[in-house]
């Protein structure tokens, strides 16, 4: 028996927007297509899912589930032993919280705090972002911190939006794309520049529904705003290729999008941690990498070396995507000595 994604997804509780992340991150791939082109699940998969929901209530992040359920290297009493403790400890952190409200709560007048609700949903949120980070990480988390102009900046991005897709503004207007621009500018500051926060956020906001209720941004505004932003990056790309090449970049360009902000992250980790560019490890992210770049920008050498220069003359290339120039040596050194590699065991046959 196969079971579309849809009813899946009711069934599970969750949305369709969650599926195809999951298929987009490795998590959970439906097991075939109908002919028209529909996502089908089998017992397998649904069971999959049930396994990944576990996890994640128990507060286990998704990259953390996937490796696990590829390895499968410990019981999973003990895995689930280690989120009970963790889980332990968040409560203990809501009784904590709860206090101090109840606390606030008997020590106020009715009305004296006009703008109460707001404060206690600024708390609300905090404890939701305690749930994910730490202590030292939502230090260095700008999005994180009690900032009034900051939240009236998200508001009124947030408001912008709503009101262009209200209107039915294309995706490639410019007063959208210049919105969009604005927003991955201020979200890549928001997360300190640092890919994992907002691999961390975009989980919050797929399994936190207090993140949607009190952002006001919705999985359609999320939709709007990555078209728009790519559709800003498509513009540029056009004055480069050949109408043929600029085709098959537009096809592609948002296929594998999700992906890769946890690469990202990957590799920062690994080129902060002191891992060797030469070594196996970086030369499977260097791999990766490469084969995401290829899945826009296509395997002739020629077409990817106009994307190479656009990125050298286009500074809007780089914006919101959290990769800095260190990264990018690091990732270079890496790409070299894969290519070595590679024609090296060609050229020895």
């Amino acid at each position: 028996m196969l079971i579309q994604a849809g009813e899946l997804a009711r069934r599970a509780g969750i949305t369709v927007r969650t599926l195809h992340h999951y298929e987009h991150i490795g998590l959970l791939t439906p097991s075939s297509r109908s002919a028209a082109g529909y996502r089908l699940y089998n017992l397998a998969d649904v069971k999959r899912l049930h396994r990944i929901q576990v996890l994640a209530k128990a507060g286990m992040e998704l990259a953390a589930i996937k490796d696990y359920l590829a390895r499968e290297t410990r019981p999973l009493h003990v895995l689930l032993d280690e989120q009970i403790s963790l889980l332990d400890a968040q409560m203990r952190t809501i009784q904590t919280l709860r206090k101090q409200l109840l606390m606030l709560q008997r020590g106020m007048e009715s009305g004296a705090e006009p703008d109460l609700e707001s404060w206690l949903l600024t708390l609300e949120l905090t404890n939701m972002y305690d749930r994910w980070f730490s202590a030292e990480e939502l230090r260095e988390l700008p999005f994180a911190a009690h900032d009034e102009e900051r939240s009236r900046e998200w508001a009124k991005m947030v408001a912008e939006a709503k009101a262009l897709m209200a209107q039915g503004c294309p995706v490639d207007d410019e007063k959208a794309m210049n919105l969009a621009t604005r927003w991955m500018t201020r979200l890549e500051e928001d997360t300190a520049r640092r890919p994992e926060f907002l691999t961390r956020l975009n989980e919050m906001h797929l399994v936190e529904p207090q993140m949607r209720e009190q952002t006001g941004i919705d999985d359609e505004t999320i939709n709007f705003i990555t078209r728009s932003f790519g559709e800003s990056k498509l513009a540029i790309w056009q004055r480069y290729l050949t109408p043929d090449e600029m085709a098959f970049t537009r096809a592609h360009y948002f296929d594998r999008m999700m992906e890769w902000p946890p690469l990202v992250t990957r590799v920062r980790q690994a080129a902060l941690g002191g891992l060797d560019p030469q070594s196996e490890e970086a030369q499977s992210l260097a791999k990766t990498w490469l084969e995401l770049f290829q899945s826009y920008a296509g395997t002739d050498p020629q077409t990817q070396q106009k994307f190479r220069l656009s990125m050298q003359q286009e500074p809007h290339l780089m914006k919101g995507t959290w990769v800095t120039p260190d990264l990018l040596q690091w990732l270079q050194q890496a790409v070299d000595a894969l290519m070595r590699k590679r024609y090296g065991a060609s050229g020895s046959s």
